[in-house]
């Protein structure tokens, strides 16, 4: 498992090297210019052209990139057109918020939507399963922004039970939780059910029966750990999508994190800032990934990393 722990590490450099590419020639697209933008509007144009040329925007597209990456390998993300302090500093500083949002989401989202779709697939056409599909068919059909502005109204403006913003309690982290974790709820309820109903018709399940165990062992021992291996795969996917998809519920709920960060960040047109962020979320997929592939060994010692 080491070395090819070693060599999926590996393979992520070539990759990595693909996404700045595209990274950087995303954010280059932007309409904008961060130097007038950062001077003002009141400003000449020998003063937006000699911030142009400190933040080194006055050189070639190609040059840029190579003193980015260059910069990059030596742990320098750059410094910020708007706040003019390291980039990895200022993402540094709103990490927490984003990570202990996710956390929040992660708390009951997977469990709720495993325990609900082993239920419907445990009771597959009964009225369980018809409840248990009609909940992960709106939790997948909701958007995110509609389920944060109808809970700060009715919730916080209405009853007053929660925060309409912060994360200054841990009452105030219940709506962005709901916020976050609903579409990883429903999306697991749907695979989960999926998966359960795909292992129960495997062979090894009648054996199991058919040697007179209990239909609770044969559910839990044998159907569920082995229909858990595409579960993860989805929940590895929904996890990275969570940190990357924070934007929604921290603008929303005007929570400071990464995402927050990242808006901001796309309005002044700052473009360190906008790589910077871009980079982590791109390689928090790869790891996430990485992680997946070490867990199915756990779940199914069969699986060997040659």
């Amino acid at each position: 498992m080491g070395r090819y722990c070693a060599r999926r590490l590996l393979e992520t450099i070539p990759l990595m090297l693909v996404i700045s590419i595209f990274v950087f020639m995303f954010i280059h697209l932007l309409p904008g210019d961060p130097a007038q933008t950062l001077a003002g509007k009141e400003a000449t144009v020998e003063e937006v052209e000699a911030i142009r040329a400190e933040f080194g925007l006055d050189k070639p597209l190609i040059v840029q990139y190579f003193n980015y990456m260059k910069d990059l390998f030596r742990g320098d993300m750059g410094r910020s057109l708007k706040s003019n302090i390291p980039v990895s500093e200022l993402i540094w500083s709103r990490f927490q918020f984003t990570i202990q949002l996710v956390c929040a989401g992660l708390v009951w989202a997977p469990f709720a939507g495993i325990f609900i779709g082993v239920i419907c697939a445990i009771k597959r056409g009964t009225f369980l399963d018809l409840i248990g599909m009609l909940l992960a068919i709106c939790g997948l059909s909701a958007p995110g922004f509609w389920l944060g502005l109808m809970g700060i109204q009715y919730f916080s403006v209405h009853l007053g039970w929660f925060p309409v913003s912060g994360l200054d309690s841990w009452r105030s982290f219940i709506l962005p939780s709901i916020v976050m974790g609903t579409g990883i709820m429903a999306t697991l309820a749907r695979y989960s059910r999926s998966s359960m109903l795909e292992t129960l018709r495997e062979d090894y399940v009648r054996t199991a029966r058919a040697k007179g165990q209990r239909e609770a062992i044969v559910m839990f021992r044998h159907a569920f750990k082995n229909s858990l291996i595409q579960v993860v795969t989805i929940l590895g996917l929904q996890i990275g999508g969570l940190l990357s998809g924070s934007v929604i519920t921290e603008t929303i709920f005007s929570i400071p994190g990464m995402g927050r960060l990242l808006v901001d960040s796309i309005a002044f047109r700052d473009y360190p800032a906008i790589q910077g962020l871009l980079m982590i979320f791109a390689m928090q997929y790869v790891l996430i990934n990485l992680v997946v592939d070490m867990l199915y060994g756990v779940i199914n010692p069969k699986i060997r990393y040659d």
